[in-house]
């Protein structure tokens, strides 16, 4: 697993250890579980959604987990009075998107939904593993509100910043390559 943490060096930020923990538990769990091996998962695309999605999931996590930072950060100088918790955001930021280790599997040589995955998207197994395992509910939180799912019902401040950061990464990129909504 040294190879997924370099690509995801900000698992570091986590200042709580027993957290930092667990949420390395969590990935590695959902890879164990997953139908890829380590080095599949180093080229799993982020997203479906992009024909030959040039950026990788670990690629997407890195970039979602920088902007959530840089995003909090931001906040936190102009309001000084918001209340962030730095170790829960940058935990949802890296595991945001920990279910599609479930939700996708590569076969027939390329990468597609998993059966599984037809009938339960990553933000509610990346959230139903996160809390299996004992992480946080305010982190399983991020994780079942960082998507569509969300949208509707409430966000702490911390889903709020991951959902946006995902947004940023994801439409940013689409915009770029000239994709259409």
């Amino acid at each position: 697993m040294e190879k997924i943490w370099e690509e995801i060096p900000q698992i570091e930020l986590i200042e709580n250890q027993e957290l930092r923990q667990k949420v390395k538990k969590c990935f590695e769990e959902a890879l164990k579980r997953s139908s890829f091996d380590e080095e599949q998962a180093l080229n799993i695309p982020f997203t479906l959604l992009i024909p030959n999605c040039p950026v990788t999931l670990l690629q997407h996590t890195a970039t979602v987990t920088d902007i959530a930072i840089a995003s909090a950060k931001a906040m936190i100088k102009q309001y000084p009075e918001l209340k962030i918790n730095m170790d829960y955001l940058i935990a949802g930021a890296i595991l945001h998107d920990v279910g599609k280790l479930l939700e996708y599997e590569y076969k027939g040589g390329e990468y597609k939904k998993s059966d599984f995955g037809k009938f339960v998207r990553h933000p509610i197994s990346g959230a139903a593993l996160a809390l299996e395992l004992g992480l946080p509910k305010e982190v399983a939180h991020i994780i079942a509100t960082h998507s569509h799912e969300g949208d509707r019902g409430y966000r702490s401040p911390e889903a709020v910043i991951v959902n946006k950061a995902d947004f940023i990464a994801f439409d940013t990129l689409r915009s770029f390559l000239g994709l259409t909504k």
